[in-house]
C-alpha cells in the first residue's frame, strides 16, 4: 500500500524512515508547507517526492493512507479531508484539540469504512505489549493502582501545557494495558506554573478507576533528572516499568499484601487485622528489541488489510483526549473533580 506523510516537522522524519523502509508500504510523499524541510526529509529516506498542498496529495488516486504529523489544532481539519477522499488516517497524539472534533472524526471514520488510527508510539514498545499481554493473561491479577511519574528538563511547549504535552503517553498507554481501557468518571488535576510562562509546568492527574483502582500521573518540564517509570500493582504482583533501564526496562515481583489471609481477619480493629505479607521472586520478561514506529506501520497495515480497528484507534484516542479536556476542567476549579464527558463515546454506540 502507498502513504503520504503529511507534516516534516519533529515527528515526520521518524513517520517517513519507518514507514520508508516497512514491507508493508511504500512510502509516496512527503508533504509540508515548507518545501525545503520536506525536500530534507524525503532525502534522508531515498529522495521520494514531495508536495505543499495536501489538496493535491489526498486527490492521488494511488495514494491509500496518510500519516499525519501536524500541530494539533490542524488534525480535525486535514483528517477530515483525507477521509472525504477515501484515505484510512493514522494521526499522532493528541487525536483532536476538542473533543467535538475527534467526535466527529472518529464517527466519520466509522461511517465511511476506514481505519482512523491514533498514533500511541508507546503502546508499540516490546515493553508495553508485554505488560498488556501478562495483564490479560491475569499474571498481576486484579490492578490496583497504577502510578506513572514522566519527568524531564524542558521542552515548554510554546501552545500547550505540560498535561496536554506528557500526560497523553501515560493515558494512552494505561487505556491500552487495561482490559476495560480509560474507564475513568472523574479526573482532578493539580499544576503549578512557578517560572510564570502562563501555564502549567508541573502536573499531577489522579484518576479512580473501575473496582476501587487508582491511576496517579506525575508529568513536569522542570525536572533536571529524566523519569519514565509505571508501577502497576496487582492483587497477585507488582511490575515495575523502568523505560531508561535497557538492561531490565520490565520487572515484575512476586510481593505485596494477601488479601486472602486479610480477609479472615474476625476482629473489627483494622490496627489488629491478621494482614499476610509476600515476599516472593522477582523477574524480568525478556523482550525483543524492535523499533515501536515499526509495530506501529505493521498494525496500521494489517487493519487495513483485516477491515479492522487498530488496537489504537480513533475511540482509543477520544478516551485520551476526554481526560484531558476533564483535567482542564479541573485545573479551573482549583483541582476539584471534574467529570468526563461520556457523550462522545455516546455519539460512537
Amino acid at each position: 500500500m502507498r502513504v503520504g506523510v503529511v507534516g516534516a516537522g519533529y515527528w515526520g522524519p521518524n513517520l517517513a524512515r519507518n514507514f520508508a523502509i516497512s514491507p508493508d508500504w511504500e512510502l509516496a510523499v512527503i508533504c509540508d508547507l515548507d518545501a525545503e524541510r520536506a525536500q530534507s526529509v524525503a532525502d534522508r529516506v531515498g529522495g521520494v517526492p514531495i508536495s505543499t498542498s495536501l489538496d493535491e496529495v489526498l486527490a492521488d488516486p494511488t495514494i491509500d493512507a496518510i500519516a499525519v504529523a501536524t500541530p494539533a489544532r490542524t488534525h480535525h481539519p486535514v483528517v477530515m479531508a483525507a477521509l472525504a477522499a477515501g484515505k484510512h488516517v493514522t494521526v499522532e497524539k493528541p487525536l483532536a484539540d476538542e473533543g467535538g472534533r475527534g467526535a466527529e472524526m472518529v464517527d466519520t471514520a466509522r461511517a465511511n469504512g476506514l481505519v482512523l488510527m491514533a498514533d500511541h508510539t508507546y503502546c508499540y514498545t516490546p515493553a508495553v505489549l508485554k505488560i498488556r499481554e501478562l495483564i490479560a493473561a491475569g499474571e498481576l491479577g486484579d490492578i490496583l493502582f497504577v502510578d506513572s511519574v514522566r519527568i524531564n528538563l524542558g521542552l515548554i511547549q510554546p501552545d500547550v501545557d505540560v498535561f496536554w504535552d506528557l500526560a497523553p503517553h501515560d493515558l494512552s498507554i494505561i487505556d491500552f494495558i487495561l482490559p476495560g481501557g480509560l474507564d475513568a468518571a472523574t479526573v482532578a488535576a493539580h499544576g503549578a506554573d512557578p517560572l510564570h510562562t502562563g501555564k502549567s509546568c508541573v502536573g499531577y492527574l489522579t484518576l479512580p478507576l473501575a473496582g476501587g483502582a487508582i491511576a496517579h500521573i506525575h508529568v513536569n518540564w522542570l525536572s533536571p533528572t529524566k523519569i519514565r517509570q509505571m508501577v502497576i500493582g496487582g492483587t497477585k504482583r507488582t511490575l515495575v516499568w523502568d523505560d531508561l533501564n535497557p538492561q531490565q526496562r520490565l520487572s515484575v515481583y512476586d510481593r505485596g499484601v494477601d488479601l486472602a489471609e486479610q480477609s479472615k481477619a474476625t476482629t473489627s480493629d483494622a490496627r489488629a487485622a491478621n494482614i499476610s505479607y509476600r515476599l516472593g521472586d522477582t523477574w524480568s520478561p525478556a523482550l525483543p528489541e524492535k523499533e515501536a514506529l515499526s509495530n506501529m506501520t505493521a498494525e496500521f497495515a494489517s487493519a487495513i488489510r483485516e477491515k479492522r480497528q487498530a488496537r489504537t484507534d480513533g475511540a482509543s484516542g477520544l478516551r485520551v483526549l476526554s481526560i484531558l479536556e476533564a483535567a482542564r476542567g479541573s485545573l479551573q476549579n482549583a483541582g476539584a473533580p471534574y467529570p468526563v464527558d461520556i457523550t462522545h463515546e455516546m455519539v460512537l454506540s
